[in-house]
């Protein structure tokens, strides 16, 4: 006979994940490895001559790049010998304040940063991520792709989700040649739902950089970086290369962060037996010691990976803490589900959104699930009313807001409208009033008529080959009667000058000032301190269109 409470269970949604028990020897253990290493370090006439017990002359490019660029060394020594335990309170301690533990975990090296996190809870690492997150406000980023590459439906999505509150957005390719036709229609629906939303077009790394010099996008993250020095090798890249490629963005004025996540290495094979977590305080450091002023990280696409060991999801967010506690912006994953279970993955997601990070997903699907180009996300836009629901229920700002459907069409309309101007004015292939009219109300791309697939790809080739950039959009959006559009553009353009936007954590309002760690610091010290939501957010956020009011029953 078999039990039929078990056969009911055996259908439920979470049994159709995989799990694994703990393989060390091949790096299937999410955190505190036995093969992890012990912390140590000498220094010699001011040079690093051994790491985490290991000799200078055994470093890899990882240890020698860490080891010269990533620690600052005048109190590493007595960081090292501080108990554990004592430091893990200090995170957690709420008379113990930020400044005061960055003075700390900035000299740790990456073995004992880990050994630190292995002492703390789940709850302790979200009342440390709280006061550790960089920026005070907490904010949210998006993607928006198609299955199609449709910029009609990109520009209309954008709109919507700048609307919403989404203050960066991502867009990505299906065919890759369709990249800067993609990256004007995120910009532009960007400008026209929210000025100010800061955008990017990930694709392969020389054409994404090609974007940004063209001014067509604001920031990029698809930098990856990666815990071993094999699994770098594999990607064609070094610390410095990636470090070089960091500098190009940056002089250029474009924000940018790089990309990790636990489990890269274990995809790859070369986990070399460590710990995700340390692997990922490697991929951490380096970015520190790079210069870089922020990472998306909590696996990503490799999330499934420690979705299956023991303590996985508990060591993503360590490492969205770490990389707090190495005082770098944090895009905190929660882009790619890995669960088929509902309960999973919106647990997964509250241990980010509760704390606050800078961006409480560094993709949340602005698209039903079929359109995400980047696979399917955590959360998408058939998803809306459960998210701005939850931060109802537990008044906690997750970065969106209850929107109306009024003003979600006008919008939608409207960027429809200005890419249809923006493609008569380059001479670009025609967007017909029949697009125009199916982007305003679509769900997605199944809900809008076909394009000319192969004309968009001449167009968007002459483009790149050609001089033409930003300045030629700006022109083209004026001459086409946007002249809002094209003033917003322009402000994005006009922000490369400054450099504010490169700041860590920075974000813009809709008048185009820079919030960011520097202006905008987390001072949380415990209840009544850091971030609150003033009365006007809460009011916002609580007016859900369809809670019902004394008014109703009269």
């Amino acid at each position: 006979m078999k039990s039929k409470r078990f056969e009911v269970l055996a259908q439920r949604p979470v049994n159709q994940d995989g799990f694994v028990k703990e393989w060390p020897d091949v790096g299937l253990v999410a955190m505190n490895s036995p093969f992890d290493p012990k912390p140590s370090i000498k220094i010699e006439n001011g040079i690093v001559t051994e790491l985490d017990q290991k000799k200078r002359e055994d470093f890899d490019f990882l240890d020698q790049f860490i080891a010269d660029n990533s620690i600052i060394l005048e109190n590493v020594e007595k960081v090292l010998a501080m108990d554990d335990i004592e430091i893990a309170r200090k995170l957690v301690d709420i008379n113990v304040s930020r400044d005061e533990v960055l003075e700390i975990t900035l000299s740790m090296t990456p073995a004992k940063i880990c050994s630190v996190l292995n002492q703390l809870s789940v709850l302790e690492m979200m009342m440390a991520l709280t006061k550790m997150r960089a920026r005070k406000t907490p904010a949210n980023q998006c993607h928006v792709t198609n299955l199609k590459d449709n910029p009609v439906q990109i520009a209309a999505d954008s709109a919507e989700a700048a609307y919403r509150g989404f203050a960066e957005m991502e867009t990505t390719t299906a065919i890759a040649r369709y990249a800067p036709i993609n990256a004007m229609a995120i910009m532009i629906g960007a400008q026209v739902g929210r000025p100010g939303v800061l955008t990017q077009c990930s694709s392969e790394e020389a054409t994404e950089l090609r974007l940004g010099l063209k001014s067509i996008t604001a920031y990029a993250e698809t930098v990856s970086v990666y815990g071993t020095e094999q699994v770098f090798i594999d990607g064609d890249d070094t610390p410095w290369s990636k470090a070089f490629l960091a500098s190009s963005y940056a002089s250029r004025g474009i924000k940018m962060r790089y990309t990790s996540g636990a489990g890269s290495e274990v995809l790859m094979g070369y986990a070399e037996k460590k710990s995700m977590l340390y692997l990922e305080s490697r991929c951490l450091f380096m970015t520190k010691g790079a210069g870089v002023q922020g990472i998306q990280n909590g696996s990503i696409s490799c999330i499934g990976v420690p979705g299956a060991v023991p303590s996985g999801i508990r060591g993503v967010l360590a490492e969205n803490l770490l990389a707090s506690m190495l005082d770098l912006e944090v895009a905190s994953g929660n882009d790619q589900t890995f669960s088929h279970s509902d309960i999973r993955r919106t647990a997964r997601t509250l241990l980010e959104m509760i704390p606050g990070t800078d961006y409480i997903f560094s993709g949340y699907s602005a698209t039903p699930n079929y359109d995400n180009m980047f696979a399917g996300s955590n959360f998408d836009a058939e998803d809306f009313d459960d998210y701005n629901i939850l931060q109802r229920d537990m008044m906690v700002d997750g970065g969106l807001r209850p929107v109306s459907e009024e003003e979600v069409i006008k919008r939608r309309n409207k960027a429809a409208k200005v890419m249809q101007g923006l493609f008569r004015e380059l001479g670009f292939p025609a967007i017909t009033d029949e697009e125009v009219e199916a982007a305003t109300y679509a769900h997605g791309s199944h809900d809008m008529p076909e394009r000319n697939i192969p004309e968009d790809l001449v167009a968007a080739e002459e483009f790149m080959k050609s001089s033409q950039d930003g300045v030629t959009l700006v022109k083209a959006l004026y001459n086409a009667g946007f002249k809002d559009v094209a003033e917003s553009f322009l402000n994005m353009m006009k922000l490369r000058v400054a450099g504010d936007q490169l700041h860590t954590s920075a974000i813009l309002d809709e008048d185009f000032n820079v919030i960011s760690a520097v202006n905008d610091t987390n001072d949380y010290m415990g209840p009544q301190t850091g971030y609150m939501m003033s009365e006007e957010r809460w009011n916002e956020v609580k007016n859900i269109p369809n809670a019902v009011e004394a008014a109703d029953f009269e």
